[in-house]
């Protein structure tokens, strides 16, 4: 389980930016590692519309927005542009971030089990340490939270 104090898990993946980002690469930056379930549903939605709004805040304290979630660098497109997201947003198809941040989990939808991303959030200082976890995050006015927490 990460827990804050621990060197945050490196990780390379595929944006839907083009290319791929490094967590190693953005050392001297904080950055907010959110992972949510699926593109494109309600919840996913507001979450990733509040952290479009907030993202001058968060570039204001020199931090950087990554949403992950396990669907395509397409749909990840798809998603951007029709709500005109201006941060990046990473495909984790094969889950393998999302099993080392502890975010891929059984879940349970109309008596129905499978697996899946329970929506968590990660700050990560310019070390690469992990400087806050937020599990199990409800989606509205979690941006604005974190943007507290940033002191901003």
């Amino acid at each position: 389980m990460i827990e804050v104090g621990s060197t945050a898990p490196d990780f390379t993946l595929p944006s839907d930016e083009g290319g791929h980002v490094k967590l190693a690469d953005l050392r001297g930056k904080r950055v907010v590692l959110y992972f949510y379930p699926k593109d494109d549903t309600p919840g996913c939605t507001t979450q990733a519309c509040d952290f479009r709004d907030a993202l001058p805040t968060f570039e204001g304290v020199d931090a950087v927005v990554l949403g992950v979630s396990a669907d395509s660098v397409e749909s990840h497109r798809k998603f951007r542009e029709k709500y005109e997201l201006n941060f990046p947003l990473l495909a984790d198809e094969a889950h393998e971030v999302a099993d080392a941040y502890g975010v891929w989990k059984e879940k349970s939808m109309y008596g129905r089990k499978f697996m899946g991303i329970e929506r968590s959030t990660f700050l990560i200082d310019e070390k690469g340490r992990v400087a806050g976890v937020w599990r199990k995050v409800k989606p509205a006015g979690h941006a604005e939270m974190l943007a507290e927490v940033l002191g901003v």
